[in-house]
């Protein structure tokens, strides 16, 4: 049986530590599928288009990485896409938490899903995208927290 990650998230925009998670998993599966969730209820900063571009540009070389978008539970998007996988990478200990109980549920929803958290590099734990936002937003350089080539 062929191991299908999703790796779910709004890469809004994409940062250095989702790259590292990404190419980190690379080796454990069969396929990454890298999915864009799109809430109707959530307000994105950068328009859904330029991330898929960014991630599209990332990976767009990789066999074994997929880009995709969806609407919906990641779950049943994992179901959709045969993956029985969800891969989340962690930072601190409230990201545990709090994706502890979403993996938690996607189990009772999915049975056959596990959730596979990789902890990120030290030198990413302090980067996330609301943060990125926020020092772009406030005329703030921040080449150093975005994959090498991706400009915003």
């Amino acid at each position: 049986m062929e191991r299908i990650a999703v790796f779910p998230g709004s890469f809004d925009p994409i940062t250095r530590g989702h790259e590292s998670i990404i190419l980190r998993a690379v080796p454990l599966f069969d396929k990454i599928i890298v999915a864009i969730g799109e809430n109707g209820e959530k307000r994105s900063f950068f328009d859904i288009d330029q991330r898929l571009g960014w991630l599209n540009q990332l990976f767009g070389r990789e066999s074994r990485i997929e880009i995709a978008r969806y609407s919906g539970l990641t779950v049943d998007f994992a179901r959709k896409n045969k993956a029985s996988f969800i891969l989340r990478g962690l930072r601190t200990s409230a990201d545990f938490e709090f994706e502890r109980g979403i993996g938690q549920m996607n189990k009772l929803i999915y049975p056959g899903i596990e959730t596979v958290f990789l902890l990120c590099v030290p030198e990413y734990a302090s980067v996330s995208s609301s943060i990125v936002r926020d020092i772009y937003r406030h005329g703030g350089d921040v080449a150093q927290f975005l994959p090498e080539g991706i400009k915003i």
